[in-house]
């Protein structure tokens, strides 16, 4: 009689307790109940991505209580405001397409919800809600009354991944018990001796053997079932199902053999398949752990923020040397680094990069601050809470809102071989077996199961994210702090540089600033100084480290127009800095120079000229890339320093001036469709859109936080001559890569040559799997630290 699955879970369906509803068979009410609900809030499309996707709905009896106390909630929520709350919860059944789905879409199950997010690969969702309209645990139980309960833990958040890791190291555990005893029981009979007592008790030891080894074939080696058969389900090969395929075979043959009489099977060698195979999977997860390791705030954002002293002398200090009690200057448009108290008389934070809302939120003094919140307005002081909160601002870092669309995945190239490795493999493994058959049944079936374990591609899978985790690690040694490693596959496919020129090709550090004009008084230098602490922009900056001391006065509607300048009112006189049209002059002197012009009460004072500081080596780098990559100036300021440039630069460099932010980003997006992969060098402010419509957007910081989310990269200043190394360093890397898959495939075809031949037992395939890997991965860790050390002009620094 044939079987009927759940609609809902595919699970079996008992005759007498099959529910039909709609026209569907479900295995329980559970599984009809939340088929209503999707069918009635317009989500059947949830069982269109996948057949039987959902899992069991179970009774969570006030298993989730605890969240009713407002303090443990608070805990579990990264970010908190009025109106808006954020949580990411932990889901261990995401397991396809149709729970990425359901999972963010959870808005139309709950109206509560903003939106909400799945990390497929941490198995998370991050869920935005309103507060004042729904709580954290009316969304823990709806996700629970859809089969998608979280995993919990207040004493450590990410216990969750932990308890992943904790159940390997179980099934470890009883594999190793298994394989250790099976062997030891197995060892009279590779003697093949007559003695009394071995042929009296021969068979119970046999089965002694078999019933060691089952929790071994269904419980330690489950992982391996379960991966395989949703792969063949979902119409797909993955690296499990040579693995699957090849335990099952030798299970059925050890049994066979006992049964009958025919030996005493190959238990000894599946068991020790299953423990070796579990040791390469938790090295495997030991080495993504390594690599998340290394990836923490302190490593990736190394940018300096403005810290007010004692004496009220203004410092630059890294972001991780914050401590709680600093008191900090935030100005226009800059990152809010950590937790605080405000101090000023009010502001206006815009929280869109952590919520996703564009409405700026108000606070007052002495209201709480967050940190990933952007200043708009007047510069204010703070007064620090806590020290950075380095998962936090990683988190931000990591956020889809600063996600660019036209990133690839780092891990295309194993992809790309994957896709046809299993299906080659099966091929080889089924025609040794045919070819065998007929010759030696016993060979036959050693050949198919060592075919399977010999040429486990557990290798292919680490060579891509170890050295790219290398490289990631390298160039953050040297100061380059990438936003992940698929921005390096994108440095290594470059074939256009562009460049911002003021704050990117020059510095902010050193050059001439004089006056033309009417020399403003003392009062007026306060004024315009006061006016320039609340500005980010490089001119700005440079200009306000040039003007002498001044005494702190209030500023009032400060605004800040990009590309045009800077006004505000102190003192009841209204001051405006910025290009000649934006101060409102037309009469004023044609300058080559870059200029900052100065209006008082309408009244134009003249204009601060500066004379660029190019940066030392410029010349030498340019000649370096110019062998290599399309070059372009793009530049917002005007063509004063053209003939300066065209002597310095190699010959055919594109110069444009003048450029708006919005230009800036259609030019980069013209080159992109001329066939051009872009890489964008700009500091960070008036070239984000830039930045972000490139296809690598590198952020230059001097000692300012100018940090943009719309930047893959964050490049120290002193490094910007490291720019062709850094480019080279990632084309090695790709190398690399290609250079372990060819290892990887001459161990598999050594490997298969004598699997098939029948000279290679399933044992020592097993244990050369594990070794393969370590080698692979060796070679990988190896290369990558040599060439960073060949390429390198600063020896020994990689």
């Amino acid at each position: 009689m044939d079987t009927q699955s759940c609609f809902h879970c595919g699970l079996e369906v008992i005759q007498k307790e099959e529910i039909v509803f709609d026209g569907k068979s479900f295995c329980c009410r559970g599984c009809k109940t939340v088929y209503e609900i999707f069918a009635d809030n317009g989500l059947s499309s949830y069982y269109d991505f996948e057949r039987t996707p959902g899992a069991t709905p179970q009774t969570v009896n006030g298993r989730y209580d605890f969240l009713d106390n407002e303090k443990i909630a608070e805990r579990l929520l990264e970010f908190q405001e009025e109106g808006t709350s954020i949580v990411s919860l932990y889901i261990p059944h995401i397991h396809c397409s149709s729970c990425i789905w359901i999972l963010e879409n959870l808005h139309r199950l709950h109206k509560g919800i903003g939106t909400s997010q799945v990390n497929f690969s941490e198995k998370k969702v991050r869920i935005i809600f309103n507060p004042q309209e729904t709580n954290l645990k009316d969304i823990v139980l709806m996700l629970c009354s859809i089969g998608y309960e979280p995993y919990i833990s207040l004493e450590n958040y990410e216990s969750g991944k932990q308890g992943t890791d904790r159940s390997l190291i179980y099934k470890l555990g009883v594999a190793f018990f298994c394989f250790g005893n099976i062997m030891l029981l197995s060892f009279p009979e590779y003697f093949e001796t007559e003695e009394f007592w071995l042929d009296q008790y021969r068979g119970f030891f046999r089965w002694l053997i078999f019933a060691l080894a089952l929790p071994s074939f269904l419980y330690s080696a489950s992982g391996y079932y379960v991966s395989a058969y949703k792969s063949i389900r979902n119409g797909m090969f993955n690296i499990d199902i040579p693995i699957a395929l090849g335990i099952i075979v030798m299970f059925v043959r050890s049994t066979v053999d006992i049964v009958f009489g025919y030996g005493q099977g190959f238990f000894d060698s599946l068991t020790a398949l299953v423990f070796f195979m579990l040791v390469g999977r938790l090295f495997q997860q030991k080495t993504y752990s390594f690599l998340s390791f290394e990836r923490d705030f302190k490593s990736y954002f190394p940018i300096a923020v403005t810290q007010v002293n004692a004496q009220q002398q203004e410092v630059s200090v890294p972001v991780y040397d914050i401590q709680k009690g600093d008191r900090l200057l935030i100005r226009n448009q800059e990152l809010i680094p950590v937790d605080g108290i405000l101090i000023s008389s009010g502001c206006q934070i815009d929280y869109s990069f952590v919520t996703g809302e564009a409405d700026p939120i108000r606070k007052e003094s002495g209201d709480k601050i967050y940190a990933g919140g952007r200043l708009l307005g007047q510069p204010i002081e703070m007064e620090v809470l806590s020290s950075v909160s380095q998962s936090y601002l990683t988190q931000l870092w990591s956020n889809a809102v600063f996600e660019k669309k036209n990133t690839l995945h780092r891990r295309s190239i194993t992809d790309a071989i994957s896709r046809y490795f299993t299906p080659a493999l099966l091929f080889i493994a089924v025609a040794g077996f045919g070819y065998w058959i007929f010759r030696d049944a016993n060979t036959a079936f050693n050949v198919f199961t060592a075919v399977l374990i010999v040429a486990c591609p557990c290798a292919l899978a680490l060579t891509a994210p170890f050295t790219m985790g290398n490289i990631l690690r390298i160039m953050g040694r040297q100061k380059l702090y990438l936003k992940n490693a698929g921005v390096i596959e994108q440095l290594a496919k470059t074939d256009m540089i562009v460049f911002d020129k003021t704050g990117t090709i020059t510095t902010s550090k050193a050059s001439d600033i004089a006056f033309m004009g009417t020399l403003p008084s003392a009062t007026e230098l306060s004024y315009i100084k006061n006016l320039l602490r609340g500005s980010n922009h490089p001119l700005s900056r440079r200009l306000y480290e040039f003007l002498p001391a001044a005494a702190l006065r209030t500023v009032h509607g400060f605004e800040e127009s990009t590309g045009k300048g800077i006004e505000g009112i102190i003192d009841g006189n209204c001051i405006k800095l910025g290009a000649a049209s934006y101060v409102g002059c037309t009469e004023a002197a044609n300058t080559a120079q870059t200029a900052v012009h100065i209006a008082i009460n309408n009244d134009y004072k003249g204009s601060y000229t500066f004379d660029n500081q190019y940066r030392k080596g410029l010349e030498q780098l340019f000649d370096s890339l110019s062998q290599r990559y399309d070059l372009k100036i793009l530049s917002g300021d005007n063509d004063g320093e053209r003939a300066q440039l065209e002597k310095m630069l190699p010959p055919g460099t594109e110069l444009l001036f003048n450029q708006k932010p919005e230009q800036k980003l259609e030019a980069i997006k013209n080159w992109q469709e001329q066939g051009h992969n872009v890489m964008m060098v700009g500091d960070g402010l008036n070239d984000a859109g830039a930045l972000a419509q490139s296809s690598v957007g590198i952020s230059i910081s001097e000692n300012v936080n100018v940090f943009s989310p719309a930047c893959d990269g964050i490049l120290d200043a002193t490094e910007f001559t490291q720019l062709a190394y850094f480019l080279k360093l990632s084309k090695k890397a790709l190398a690399t890569i290609k250079m372990s898959f060819v290892l990887s495939l001459l161990y598999n075809v050594v490997g298969l040559g004598f699997a098939v031949s029948g000279r290679l037992s399933p044992l020592v395939a097993a244990i050369i799997m594990p070794l393969s890997t370590v080698t692979i991965i060796s070679f990988v860790t190896l290369a990558s630290n040599y060439y960073a050390r060949k390429l390198n002009p600063k020896k020994g620094r990689a």
